[in-house]
């Protein structure tokens, strides 16, 4: 067993990809065990160029890593045509919101060339937050940071599109669900 174990612990490989981990915000101040239990919950998986990851409307079950290669997120206009939210690269997540709810996608993903990507599903989280709550806390507590960012993000941008006025009808809509 324990050369099982060991070999596990010296692949290049695993060690490659534990690396790669460690580069992430996410996982910024986790040890390496706690990583390492991470690295066991992640599905790795290689898209083609063109190849979808999801469609938007697609119900999300799954958060991704982005460890090699590009994918874009477009999401379908008034016109019905894509277009573009962002170009992702290595280290970048997205699809974060499935692991919160598991509501229809808002955007698509595709593979804008061959890209090998690591997928945490929300059973997989739910399971590190039992088991490892460590871990699980860590991840919540980041994707909570990045949809706070993105939030924030997406309310200067609207304000800045709306003019200064823009607030006041975006307060009173909310004070209305409070009600």
């Amino acid at each position: 067993m324990w050369k099982e174990l060991r070999h596990f612990f010296t692949d290049s490989h695993f060690r490659k990809r534990r690396d790669f981990l460690r580069s992430l915000p996410v996982c910024k101040d986790l040890r390496d065990r706690e990583i390492g239990y991470l690295q066991q919950s992640l599905h790795s998986r290689t898209y083609h160029e063109g190849e979808p990851l999801f469609l938007e409307g697609d119900i999300g079950r799954a958060l991704f890593i982005v460890e090699t290669g590009r994918v874009e997120l477009s999401k379908a206009g008034q016109d019905g045509k894509p277009h573009r939210l962002a170009l992702l690269g290595p280290g970048m997540l997205f699809g974060e919101m499935a692991l919160l709810e598991q509501m229809p996608r808002s955007a698509s993903a595709v593979a804008v060339e061959r890209s090998s990507l690591l997928l945490l599903y929300r059973s997989k989280l739910d399971s590190l937050l039992s088991r490892h709550p460590v871990v699980g806390v860590e991840i919540m507590t980041h994707l909570a940071k990045v949809l706070s960012g993105r939030l924030r993000r997406t309310s200067d941008d609207l304000a800045s599109a709306q003019g200064a006025t823009a607030a006041g009808p975006i307060v009173e809509e909310m004070e209305k669900a409070d009600d």
